[in-house]
């Protein structure tokens, strides 16, 4: 099937509004981007000049440092995650679009699967983390107050909040779709405008994506932009208030980590480069076990997917040097039984062309490279089909020295993996050996090793792991259910340290701590209070008790909805007395019969004890019934218990008392009632803390389920 010729002029997005280039215009420059199975020419993007290009640099970054800032400031962690939400369900319904102008960059069907629909699952995915795990406001508390004097008047506390400028986004030709939201999500969750500059080659894809999220409406204003032709004088407007993440060439990540932005202005700079990943076969896995067909099916999945074109597909191979020739045979008859290298349109195809004629050159002359050290090619080898497209045929290659360093640094960007045999006949059955070969790689974003021998899994995991971003461990108990070797997942870390850039993408709350700064907080606990807008113990509060409450002088605090509710509303309980009797009843009633609950001079005996004391559960089902509130209101539910310490024992003969106190309020923004978190202090007579904990609650955000229960 021959692609229609659809020539455009690619528009960038710049200040909310689309800016058509000029070609023209003096100064511009044409870059021609072409269908990767045809050779035709799809699109142009011009870059050069202002006049050229229809905007500067220094606008469009000054745009998103202005309105993009103050747009999203305006709204809270979990309302920006739910507009991540709605613009995945808005691109959900219209992925057709983007299905087609991939095809032109050689993805198939199922390639499209990873690109476009793992693009908009991350989004959907980071909505979800930023709304449950993240606070509802825009300065997020990280780690315990720290108490930094005897009385409690001077604490501190860690907090993130984002950073004053814009979030720059570089990204590859591989991923256009996925590769941008990624990036894009965790900033826009943090608060950031992004400025995306796609790879030129695959931009018609990236471009389409951005046209349907501004035409969804969702976006808040400045929050988005994208430059569609090259975009290299964007690093020289960018500084300290600002982040570039980088996804490229280790030589582009060693440039722009050199430059002026980064070295004097203090630009903050993330990279994904360079990566030749491994694919560890332990020697448990023989031919005769599952993991040795779990281990084929990882090569071939990681060779015929993007035809190779992944940061994360696997470029070495390291198997037991018996088992060579097994591999590269049953590798070899399997690739050449399912692929079918051809036009992604084409009914039957199942890998397309590399993105363009220049990667197929490049492919071709790092496979070159890697025979002129000394590797044999096994299968394919080289460029294949019409001459026209950027096909490449499924490439296995062997090499007889394992160490040969080409092997080890030589990354061939398409479908291709190298064999490299380790000694299996030495004394530790080579897993030295092959922990050696997969670290020469000099830093890489994943390792997959196959094996059902625990010992193995956890001897290579502990060789590997400073030099990978993810490890992949598989065997015949995960292998149907495995996400795969090159799935960067949106709840884990993608990067990978030296070679690989050294970056951290991804990994849920994590991936949104790189667009947020920071900083220590220093003062009284009414200060900590105000700032993080969670209670700090030793802060104002306006205290009940149950006096008050009966005199009609003071409201429980769980009879407040979140409208009412503020943070620092506090009950404190009557004293109540710890029995004997009590203690021996709830031991013989759920069966916790534990001595120091149960034997006097067993419990006298420990060190920790006074004598036999009360059940930690049990305190805390009293500290419940001196707290609670039983008639039906907005609080409409218990689910959960944090952080539970106990602290002091408490024996017969004592009395406690709770203080409860609203820590931290949550609405949530899709839902007509929010989480409450409570401090929660249990003392005894002598005011020594006997537990602590947080008590989580669901409360309505105004009081109507029983506003009027029990009125006649």
């Amino acid at each position: 099937m021959t692609a229609p010729t659809i020539t455009r002029t690619l528009p960038s997005y710049i200040a909310d509004r689309w800016v058509t280039p000029d070609p023209a215009a003096d100064g511009a420059k044409i870059t021609e981007i072409t269908d990767a199975s045809t050779g035709e020419v799809t699109a142009h993007a011009v870059s050069g000049s202002a006049a050229a290009t229809g905007f500067s640099t220094t606008d469009a970054i000054a745009h998103a440092r202005t309105v993009g800032q103050r747009s999203l400031s305006q709204l809270t962690t979990h309302e920006r995650a739910l507009i991540l939400k709605n613009l995945a369900l808005y691109l959900n319904e219209r992925r057709d679009s983007l299905y087609e102008l991939s095809f032109a960059t050689g993805t198939t069907s199922r390639d499209n699967l990873i690109d476009i629909d793992g693009g908009i699952g991350t989004l959907f995915a980071f909505s979800s983390k930023g709304r449950r795990e993240m606070p509802n406001a825009n300065v997020i508390p990280d780690g315990p107050v720290e108490v930094l004097s005897k009385d409690g008047s001077f604490v501190a506390r860690h907090v993130w909040t984002a950073i004053t400028g814009v979030a720059a986004q570089i990204n590859a030709f591989n991923f256009p779709v996925w590769g941008m939201l990624e990036k894009f999500a965790p900033a826009f969750i943090a608060g950031v405008p992004s400025i995306v500059k796609p790879a030129t080659q695959t931009s018609p894809v990236a471009v389409e994506c951005v046209r349907l999220m501004a035409e969804s409406g969702l976006l808040p204003a400045g929050s988005l932009q994208i430059i569609a032709g090259a975009g290299r004088d964007l690093i020289d407007h960018l500084d300290e208030r600002d982040h570039l993440a980088f996804t490229g060439s280790a030589d582009t990540a060693r440039h722009l980590r050199s430059s002026d932005a980064v070295q004097v202005d203090g630009l903050r700079f993330s990279a994904e480069a360079d990566s030749l990943n491994a694919a560890i076969l332990a020697p448990d896995a023989t031919p005769d076990t599952p993991e040795f067909d779990a281990y084929i099916r990882v090569l071939f999945g990681e060779i015929s997917a993007k035809a190779g074109q992944k940061c994360t597909a696997v470029r070495r191979a390291i198997v037991p040097a018996a088992r060579v020739n097994a591999v590269v045979e049953e590798l070899s008859a399997k690739l050449d039984d399912k692929v079918v290298v051809g036009d992604p349109r084409t009914k039957g195809t199942t890998m397309g062309p590399l993105v363009s004629k220049d990667q197929q050159r490049d492919v071709a002359a790092a496979v070159q490279s890697l025979v002129d050290a000394g590797a044999t090619i096994r299968l394919g080898g080289g460029p294949v089909g019409e001459e026209a497209g950027a096909f490449f045929a499924p490439t296995v290659l062997t090499v007889d020295d394992p160490r040969t360093p080409a092997v080890h640094d030589t990354e061939a960007f398409g479908p291709v993996v190298t064999v490299l045999g380790y000694d299996d006949t030495a004394a530790d059955k080579g897993i030295s050996e092959a922990v050696e070969l997969a670290n020469l790689g000099r830093g890489s974003l994943v390792a997959s090793l196959v094996t059902h021998d625990m010992d193995t899994a956890a001897t290579v995991a502990k060789g590997i792991a400073a030099m990978h971003g993810r490890l992949h461990l598989v065997d015949r108990d995960d292998a149907k259910t495995s996400t795969g070797h090159g799935s960067p997942l949106p709840v884990l870390v993608h990067g990978g340290p030296g070679r690989a850039g050294g970056g951290e993408e991804l990994g849920g709350v994590r991936g949104v701590h790189p667009f947020m700064q920071r900083t220590a907080v220093q003062g009284s606990p009414d200060h900590l209070t105000a700032v993080t807008g969670e209670w700090v113990r030793g802060a104002a509060t306006r205290t009940v008790t149950r006096a008050d409450i009966e005199a009609g002088t003071g409201v429980h605090p769980f009879r407040k909805s979140l409208a009412e509710l503020r943070i620092g509303d506090q009950l404190v309980s009557e004293p109540r007395e710890v029995t004997l009797e009590e203690i021996q009843v709830f031991a013989d009633s759920t069966g916790d019969t534990f001595y120091a609950h149960t034997d006097e001079a067993a419990a006298t005996a420990n060190p920790f004890f006074p004598r036999r004391v009360a059940h930690g559960y049990l305190l805390v089902s009293w500290a419940a019934g001196l707290f609670v509130e039983p008639a039906p209101g907005p609080v409409l539910a218990n689910y959960g218990l944090e952080n539970l310490r106990f602290i002091t024992p408490a024996t017969y003969g004592d009395t406690i008392r709770v203080t409860l106190t609203a820590k931290r309020i949550t609405p949530r923004v899709t839902d007509d009632y929010g989480e409450v978190c409570w401090d929660t202090l249990l003392t005894n007579q002598n005011d020594e803390i006997v537990a602590t904990y947080d008590v989580l609650t669901l409360v309505e955000k105004e009081n109507t389920t029983y506003a009027n229960w029990g009125a006649e």
